[in-house]
C-alpha cells in the first residue's frame, strides 16, 4: 500500500473520495459499474429510497460475484480433470514406449 492516492468518484449522484493504491481508471470503472447496477435496480423497483437502491444493488452485485465464483470453481475442476486425464494418457504412452525400447534392446 505504498502508492496510495485519493481518487474522486461519483456514485448515484454523490461524490466520494476514495483512498486507494489502484489505478484511477480502474476505480472510475468500478464506480461506473456500480452506477449502472444502481440504475438497473432503480428502473426495476421504482424505489425512491437511496438506501433501498443501494442495498438491492449490493445484493445484486453479491449475487453476480457468487455466480462467477461458482463458474470459476467449475472451470478449475474441469481443467484439473482434463489435465489428470492427459497426464494419464501421456504416462500410458510413455510406458508403452519404454516397454518397446526394452523389447528391442533385450
Amino acid at each position: 500500500m505504498g502508492n496510495e492516492r485519493l481518487v474522486e468518484i461519483k456514485v448515484f449522484g454523490q461524490t466520494y473520495t476514495v483512498k486507494t493504491d489502484a489505478e484511477e481508471n480502474y476505480i472510475q470503472e468500478v464506480a461506473k459499474y456500480v452506477n449502472e447496477k444502481m440504475d438497473e435496480v432503480l428502473k426495476k423497483t421504482k424505489s425512491v429510497s437511496t438506501l433501498n437502491v443501494a442495498i438491492l444493488t449490493a445484493l445484486n452485485i453479491a449475487d453476480d460475484l457468487l455466480k462467477e465464483k461458482g463458474k470459476r470453481i467449475a472451470l478449475l475442476q474441469e481443467i484439473e480433470s482434463r489435465s489428470k486425464n492427459l497426464v494419464e494418457k501421456i504416462d500410458i504412452k510413455m510406458g508403452g514406449m519404454e516397454l518397446e525400447k526394452t523389447a528391442i534392446n533385450g
